[in-house]
């Protein structure tokens, strides 16, 4: 059999199930564009800028368990992805990037649209290739998805030189299996640490499960719940592992950190044992891990050896996944006696979730606007978060029933929460997909209602509008800062008006009185839709 090394491609991605491409066009990837075009079981969207191919692709990978893929042109094209790719890196979410590249004859000549891509993503993709012969690229494909999702997933680069593109490979084979020299990640975990494990959990009275984006990487949602459903041990949360609890859960006390919340924060700093599943200590989510490793002894969990120890020393370390790491200890006699620590714990969670909100004529508080947001969402509806504020309210307020909760956690990319939320409607169009942004945020990535439109989505986008950068602008309201500077939004469009632009209809909301029932008409339209929610920029996300 006959093929092009553009063909060889669409086939091996057929082959690796993937159904969905994101990408932006360019010269160096047309015989990639033409294959495309006669490979009909890949669907393909087209972003408005390259940046959030990446983050559509990560989007559809974090729902779906898949790996995300995203196709731009060499040059400008490469480098725009570049923050997608750190993006999903910082998060460990499987992607395999392609990009287009100049003559493989004229490398390092400069040429128009060429970037040494490969040397400028090697600190945040997992693993890169710069393909030179056609006939390797079964095995490249092969190698390059297996790499992305196993182990702690991550993003891997393949960059394709036209002219290899369009080389003639003659009797093609696609390999079935996948063996690399030097990588076969851990999954089970260490008997003997398991014994250990269980045996500290039995003689602990105050402890803690920190879980983090890791339990969803395993797809170890059911195993983790079960687990703590069977101690009764209470569980705090990362950013990135917000969703894997219900809010209002008995054993959930919320989000641990500098913006967390206070019974999260208070059942860390209060615990006898730690036991961290999935999430690799970063400093916003435990801001003095020495303090905390001479308080108390802990157990890390985790599929990357190299996150275990890196931040905090562990006391008990285990390698693997999460899911057999759960499943292992559940073959053990478990047991923890902590209902007196877990009843203080509720109590001071109950007072949190009741608390009542302050209001201001002719704005709306975002707290009350996400939590009642969040009591009128399905249980399996998607929130695209994006970064600032507000994530902060989103992350202490929003009402979780389940679902999935998706931010940028790691890097903490504006502009993140659309084109995700494009992914996740792209991968699951009968389910509710809701992005939330700052007004600085969606101006970073308002081209891409133009992508809603053209795929007939009926995302719905919160926006609140505050008219500054607001998690800067309450920095720099402090000592040592003198005042606010370049953060103010002067200049801001109409954003109605933006979203009629391209046929997306849009509410406005100003008064607390009308919140309630302008959710209702937000979330009944058929269609995508835009809310315009006014707040003050004087509000903190300690309000």
């Amino acid at each position: 059999m006959e093929m092009t090394g553009a063909q060889i491609l669409t086939e091996a991605l057929l082959r690796e199930g993937v159904e969905m491409v994101f990408g932006y066009a360019g010269a160096t990837i047309c015989p990639i564009a033409d294959a495309l075009l006669a490979a009909p079981g890949l669907g393909y969207t087209l972003v408005r800028t390259e940046q959030n191919a990446g983050h559509m692709a990560s989007g559809y990978a974090r729902v779906t368990g898949k790996t995300g893929v995203c196709i731009v042109t060499s040059g400008p094209g490469a480098t725009n992805l570049i923050t997608g790719i750190a993006t999903a890196y910082m998060d460990s979410i499987p992607l395999v990037a392609v990009t287009g590249q100049v003559p493989s004859i004229q490398l390092g000549r400069d040429i128009f649209q060429e970037v040494d891509i490969t040397g400028a993503v090697l600190p945040f993709t997992k693993h890169s290739y710069l393909v030179k012969d056609a006939a390797q690229l079964p095995r490249i494909l092969k190698e390059a998805f297996h790499i992305a999702s196993t182990g702690r997933p991550g993003p891997v680069l393949i960059d394709i030189p036209i002219d290899v593109q369009d080389q003639l490979v003659q009797d093609v084979e696609f390999p079935e299996a996948v063996q690399i020299r030097g990588y076969n990640p851990s999954v089970r975990g260490n008997d003997k640490q398991i014994i250990n494990v269980a045996a500290a959990i039995s003689s602990a009275q105050r402890p803690v499960i920190c879980a983090g984006g890791g339990v969803f990487l395993a797809r170890a949602e059911e195993e983790l719940r079960d687990f703590a459903a069977r101690t009764a041990i209470p569980v705090v949360t990362t950013m990135m592992g917000l969703s894997l609890f219900p809010t209002e859960h008995p054993l959930n006390m919320g989000m641990i950190g500098t913006h967390g919340n206070a019974a999260a924060n208070k059942a860390l700093a209060k615990s006898d044992l730690l036991i961290m599943i999935g999430t690799r200590v970063a400093d916003r989510a435990i801001f003095s891990p020495d303090e905390i490793q001479k308080r108390m002894p802990n157990i890390h969990i985790d599929v990357d050896p190299a996150e275990i120890g890196k931040n905090m020393q562990s006391t008990i370390p285990l390698v693997g996944s999460a899911k057999i790491i759960l499943q292992q200890l559940m073959e053990r006699t478990l047991h923890a006696d902590c209902g007196e620590w877990l009843s203080q714990l509720q109590a001071l969670r109950r007072e949190e979730l009741d608390r009542t909100y302050p209001e201001q004529e002719g704005f709306v508080f975002p707290g009350r606007l996400l939590k009642l947001l969040g009591e009128r969402l399905r249980e399996d509806a998607a929130i695209c978060v994006d970064v600032g504020q507000n994530q902060i309210w989103s992350c202490k307020h929003l009402r979780l029933k389940g679902g999935r909760f998706l931010t940028s956690g790691g890097l903490g990319t504006m502009g993140y929460a659309i084109p995700a939320s494009i992914g996740v409607k792209t991968a699951q169009r009968d389910r509710q997909v809701v992005a939330v942004c700052g007004d600085g945020s969606f101006q970073m990535s308002m081209n891409e209602l133009a992508a809603i439109r053209a795929r007939g989505l009926d995302n719905k986008i919160l926006l609140l509008r505050n008219g500054v950068l607001g998690l800067v602008h309450q920095s720099q309201t402090r000592p040592p800062y003198h005042g606010p500077f370049g953060v103010h939004l002067e200049g801001d469009p109409d954003f109605a008006a933006i979203a009629a632009a391209y046929g997306i209809p849009s509410l406005r909301l100003n008064r607390e009185a009308d919140v309630e029932s302008t959710l209702d008409a937000f979330l009944a339209e058929p269609g995508p839709c835009l809310l315009i929610a006014e707040v003050d920029p004087a509000w903190r996300t300690t309000d």
